[in-house]
């Protein structure tokens, strides 16, 4: 008989990395791969938030190393994965979660808004994969998944550069997953729907009527009348980080409450 299920989604004894690991989404993912029984490695500019995620991490019980990384230079990418080898020996999760939004109309985007978000959303997806697909193709195994977002299948308004670079995450996931498939690796990517982390908060939190009115908002555009929290989406990291989803690759899975049904 084969093993009990849940060691289908065990990760004891095997190593994670985290990008936009200090809130929201990439904290919770990070804390729920750790929780699975990965040591994790954790990268973002945010300084204070790493050490709240490391401290929630060492609560369980589990290995966190933190790492202060612009995952829009190149370098520091590469250096991240040569600091997880480095520190447990094999890397077995590449977690692209960092990501910027810029909210303005498309007449009103500057070269500096549209520049910021290729260099984190896109570009830093593109190395992430670069640095992780080196290491795991040498290794035989691994799997990367990369943040993506409905804004890919439905852009609304204000977010044209952010869709567009989201779309090109889509387009990157599926080009490694065939590319490093022969490997052992695969390559998946998550579209979020609406979801309530610091990213979709910046007005909300001090003005409290705002943000009750957008969270209604944003479960409206679910036929589910829900919006998501980032335990959603981190239970879908899980999944893919997992030997779970050891027959799912170059796919963009859609935890979105049906905002789009692709």
């Amino acid at each position: 008989m084969a093993g009990h299920w849940t060691e289908a989604f065990s990760l004891s004894g095997r190593v994670a990395v985290v990008t936009g690991a200090a809130s929201g989404i990439g904290q919770e993912s990070a804390c729920l791969l750790a929780e699975a029984g990965a040591a994790v490695v954790l990268a973002d500019l945010d300084e204070a938030g790493l050490a709240t995620t490391a401290a929630r991490i060492h609560d369980l019980g589990g290995k966190a190393l933190v790492r202060r990384v612009d995952v829009s230079a190149r370098s520091q990418v590469d250096q991240l994965a040569l600091d997880a080898v480095s520190a447990f020996g094999r890397l077995d999760v590449w977690a692209n979660v960092a990501a910027v939004d810029i909210h303005k109309p498309i007449l009103e985007v500057s070269e500096a808004d549209m520049d910021r978000q290729v260099a984190v959303n896109q570009k830093g997806v593109y190395w992430g994969c670069v640095a992780a697909g080196r290491a795991m193709t040498a290794q035989g195994s691994g799997s990367i998944v990369n943040l993506s977002s409905t804004g890919a299948d439905k852009p609304s308004p204000g977010i044209s550069v952010y869709s567009m670079t989201k779309a090109a995450v889509n387009a990157c996931t599926r080009a490694c997953a065939i590319e490093f498939a022969p490997s052992g690796v695969r390559v998946n990517a998550i579209g979020p729907g609406y979801v309530d982390t610091p990213m979709t908060q910046a007005a909300k939190e001090i003005d409290p009527a705002r943000r009750a009115a957008m969270l209604r908002a944003g479960a409206a555009i679910s036929p589910m009348g829900l919006y998501g929290v980032p335990r959603d989406i981190a239970l879908t990291v899980l999944y893919l980080a997992s030997d779970a989803s050891r027959f799912v690759t170059g796919q963009v899975l859609r935890p979105n409450g049906g905002a789009t049904m692709l």
